[in-house]
C-alpha cells in the first residue's frame, strides 16, 4: 500500500515570506522618505549607463544611492562609485535575482535614510526577477532595439509588473528591423498603464522625458510622506 504523500509548495512559501519582508523594506523607506526604485532587464541593455546618465542629470538635487547586483563582480559599483554616488555591490553567487532580504542589506550599507532615491540594478535577466518582490515603490525595466520587438511575448510577466518601459538604444533603429508600433500594442495588451518611454544612453536622446518622470515620483512620493 502506497503511503500518502505531503506536498509541499516551496516556492509559495518562499515568495510569501518574501513578500513580508518586501513589505517591511516600504514602511521602512516610507518613514525615511526615499523612494526605491527597481531597474530590471537583459544583460547588456544599458542598466549602468542609464544609472550613469541619470545620477550626472540628478546629482545636484536629489541624493541617490546604488545598489548594484551581479552574480559576481563588483564592476558596476565602481563605475557608479567613481561619479561620487554612494554604491553597494551585492554579488548574489549564483541567484539569477534580488530579493527583499538581499535588499535589506544593501539598505543598511548605504544608510538608506540620509537619501531621497535609490536604484537597484537587479541582475541581468527577464525571468526571475519579475518574480520576487524587491520591496521596491517603482518598478522599470529596460529593452534595447537590439533585442528585438518580440520580448513582450516571450516575456509577459516582466512587462506586467513595471511601471516604466524604457526603450534602449533607439540609435540603432534604422539598422534593425525593431518594429516600435508592434512593441507598443504588445506592452500595452499586457499592461495598459506602462508608460513608454524611447531614449538612448549613449546619444542622450530624449531622455529627458525619463528624468523628469522621475524627479516627478520622487517629489510626489515625498509630499505623500510629509505628514508621517
Amino acid at each position: 500500500m502506497v503511503e500518502d504523500v505531503r506536498l509541499i509548495e516551496v516556492k509559495k512559501e518562499i515568495l510569501a515570506d518574501n513578500n513580508q519582508i518586501a513589505r517591511g523594506v516600504r514602511e521602512r523607506l516610507r518613514r525615511t522618505k526615499t523612494l526605491l526604485l527597481n531597474l530590471m532587464s537583459s544583460p547588456g541593455s544599458g542598466k549602468t549607463s542609464l544609472i550613469l546618465r541619470t545620477v550626472e542629470r540628478l546629482k545636484s538635487t536629489i541624493r541617490i544611492g546604488v545598489i548594484e547586483a551581479d552574480i559576481d563582480s563588483t564592476v558596476d559599483a565602481e563605475k557608479v562609485a567613481a561619479g561620487g554616488i554612494p554604491a553597494v555591490q551585492l554579488r548574489t553567487g549564483g541567484f539569477c535575482h534580488l530579493d527583499a532580504t538581499m535588499v535589506t542589506q544593501g539598505l543598511d550599507a548605504l544608510n538608506a535614510e540620509d537619501l531621497d532615491l535609490i536604484i537597484i540594478e537587479n541582475v541581468g535577466n527577464l525571468v526571475c526577477p519579475a518574480e520576487f518582490d524587491t520591496g521596491a515603490h517603482k518598478n522599470v525595466m529596460i529593452l534595447s532595439v537590439p533585442e528585438g520587438d518580440d520580448k513582450p511575448l516571450k516575456y509577459p510577466l516582466m512587462f506586467s509588473i513595471c511601471d516604466v518601459l524604457l526603450i534602449n538604444k533607439i540609435d540603432y533603429l534604422s539598422l534593425s528591423d525593431f518594429d516600435m508600433a508592434a512593441l507598443r500594442k504588445r506592452a500595452l495588451v499586457l499592461n495598459p498603464n506602462i508608460k513608454i518611454i524611447e531614449i538612448s544612453c549613449k546619444t542622450a536622446a530624449d531622455i529627458g522625458e525619463w528624468i523628469a518622470w522621475l524627479k516627478q515620483e520622487v517629489d510626489v512620493f515625498q509630499m505623500k510622506q510629509g505628514g508621517s
